[in-house]
């Protein structure tokens, strides 16, 4: 039988604030255990709950980007459920009356776009975190997250693989990022996905019985996860078993999923209105304000690269997966006055990979945009050939100098000098009669011969278009 995966995400995404969704704690990352957690986080009797206007606003913030409908009345809601780190007994989350309602996000796949679904995205508090480890047996809780703002961003169910899944994720991932509204620190728990998986017999239109997979923090390992639970359902409806409803975790030791507890359902969790919290009103005027600072989205500005700057479609997809690469690339461009093409290979050649190498970010590249200009400046205007070039990059790497310092210090200035060229050609023709006769009997080939030679004569300073016009002249006289 031929089978047809189902896939939806939640995908819970803290969002950027300083402090907490209903108290003035901090969100800092990285804190000692429980130096965080306020009398309101901990749900101590007599403390009330206000909520975070930047919250609010970061939430809208992503609905537009998403071309969702902003809902104006939105209502925070107790979810109810016992586990250790949860102190309150509930957590503040939306149920019937989410912040952001229906929108879409476009994913590309073997070269096919396809629109997903978004169903809603709704704000609520974490809870805090089980430690397991150096306990000896015991379970350790920090309740520093307890409090800490999510999005919780509902997909509709369709995705049909987890190559798809892989695409959605890492698309809102760059979103997120690109508008500013978290920092998508997946290590850190800043942004994590629930994966829901089912299959059905192809063809059919009914779901099949979902299992939801829980809290994975990779792309590597949301593909092998949901391609396990693929195998795992099948396998066990093939050989005559039901899948059942459940929750489950991802083992990326064993590379399995293993049962968690039963899934549960809206009921289970005793959903009512928080008393202690009004409805949120979202009025025209607060929208109009915040659609009116959104920045470029990655779609448009790469539209944009491709247009303006003729870039190719690879090129404009790498530079606009986040807002800092995309600002370095338009500054360099607009200091160095080079061609848009050659300063797009540059950042996302050279310069990408030896920040890959290294570990770092953009942000944190040790070339600034104004000395990788200085370089593609001399490259521009022939002062150094594109060999040469790569010399000083390495240098501008190791040092502080500009790439003008640097070309004048080390002697590699560009030699456009003629009558120069033209003497070391001479040489080495003399030298290499039987190369020459190669050469004028048709074997072209021998051609990148000498071009090699005179570029090891003149230390590869000579100017390489130069140097071939000339020794076309010399060898076909």
């Amino acid at each position: 039988m031929e089978w047809e995966t189902v896939i939806g995400l939640e995908i819970h995404t803290q969002l950027a604030t300083q402090s907490k969704i209903f108290s003035g704690a901090s969100t800092a990352y990285g804190a000692e255990p429980n130096t965080q957690a306020c009398a309101v986080d901990l749900g101590l009797p007599g403390v009330l709950p206000v909520l975070n206007e930047e919250a609010v606003r970061l939430a809208v913030i992503f609905g537009m980007a998403i071309e969702a409908n902003i809902e104006p009345y939105s209502v925070f809601a107790r979810k109810n459920y016992f586990y250790p780190d949860l102190p309150k007994g509930y957590q503040i989350s939306q149920m019937d009356h989410p912040i952001v309602g229906q929108g879409h996000l476009d994913i590309e796949v073997d070269g096919e776009t396809k629109r997903i679904g978004i169903t809603r995205a709704h704000l609520e508090e974490d809870a805090g975190k089980s430690l397991h480890e150096s306990f000896h047996g015991l379970t350790g809780i920090d309740l520093n997250r307890a409090g800490t703002p999510l999005l919780e961003i509902v997909s509709e169910p369709d995705m049909r693989s987890a190559k798809e899944a892989v695409a959605y994720m890492r698309k809102l991932h760059e979103l997120v990022r690109y508008l500013g509204i978290c920092d998508g620190n997946m290590q850190e728990g800043s942004f994590r996905c629930d994966a829901n998986v089912s299959v059905r017999p192809k063809g059919q239109q009914a779901f099949g019985t979902r299992a939801e997979i829980k809290n994975i923090n990779s792309f590597k390992f949301v593909e092998k996860a949901i391609n396990h639970e693929i195998e795992r359902q099948i396998e066990l409806i093939e050989n005559g078993g039901k899948v059942v409803q459940e929750t489950r975790l991802y083992d990326s030791v064993k590379d399995e999923t293993r049962s968690m507890r039963s899934k549960e359902e809206a009921n289970d969790y005793r959903y009512f209105p928080d008393p202690d919290l009004l409805p949120v009103l979202i009025d025209e005027s607060f929208k109009s304000q915040i659609k009116a600072s959104l920045p470029e989205l990655p779609q448009a500005k790469k539209h944009r690269f491709k247009t303006d700057y003729q870039l190719d479609d690879e090129s404009a997809t790498i530079l606009t997966t986040s807002r800092p690469l995309a600002d370095y690339f338009e500054s360099t461009l607009k200091t160095s006055k080079s061609e848009p093409k050659l300063c797009a290979n540059w950042i996302t050649g050279d310069l990408s990979a030896a920040l890959n190498k290294a570990g770092l970010e953009i942000t944190d590249s040790p070339i600034s945009d104004e000395r990788l200009a200085g370089l593609l400046t001399r490259i521009s205007d022939n002062t150094i050939s594109g060999k040469i070039a790569k010399q000083v990059f390495d240098l501008l790497w190791q040092s502080i100098a500009t790439a003008d310092e640097i070309i004048a210090e080390q002697g590699l200035k560009q030699i456009t000098d003629t009558g120069a060229i033209e003497a070391i050609i001479d040489k080495i023709i003399a030298d290499n009669q039987g190369q020459v006769e190669q050469y004028r009997s048709g074997k072209d080939k021998v051609f990148a011969f000498f071009v090699g030679q005179v570029m090891k004569e003149m230390k590869g300073k000579a100017n390489p278009a130069e140097v071939n016009k000339l020794l076309k002249t010399k060898l076909q006289a």
